[in-house]
């Protein structure tokens, strides 16, 4: 069970440099415009926004994966992380777009119960 729970963390925490690229430096580019449906216009003007962003994902990955790194030591750290990540991905769900939910909120929701249950 510790291995799929730290799968799911490593998912997680990919998913994050994922978003971490899209929003610093693919943002106004077509992926970044399909991904997250903005006009050209809209993009342009707030793209800086969007690298803050961006960073602040990486970090979140770089938790995760530090976490990870650390192995049986790094628990307290990836459910922090994890849980930064969820309240994250919860309030992005009620204030941006309700696919937050699934593809950040559930996964990191799903890391944080199979790591608290395997401690």
């Amino acid at each position: 069970m510790t291995t799929l729970a730290n799968a799911v963390v490593a998912l997680v925490a990919l998913l994050h440099l994922y978003f971490l690229v899209l929003e610093m430096f693919l943002w106004d580019k077509p992926a970044g415009l399909r991904a997250f449906g903005h006009s050209p216009d809209a993009a342009a003007a707030s793209k800086v926004l969007a690298a803050n962003q961006g960073l602040y994902n990486g970090f979140l990955a770089a938790g995760l994966l530090w976490g990870l790194g650390l192995g049986a030591g790094g628990l307290s750290i990836k459910l922090f992380f994890l849980g930064c990540v969820l309240v994250a991905g919860t309030y992005g769900a009620a204030t941006a777009s309700r696919r937050i939910l699934y593809v950040q909120a559930l996964p990191a929701a799903a890391g944080l119960a199979l790591t608290w249950f395997t401690r």
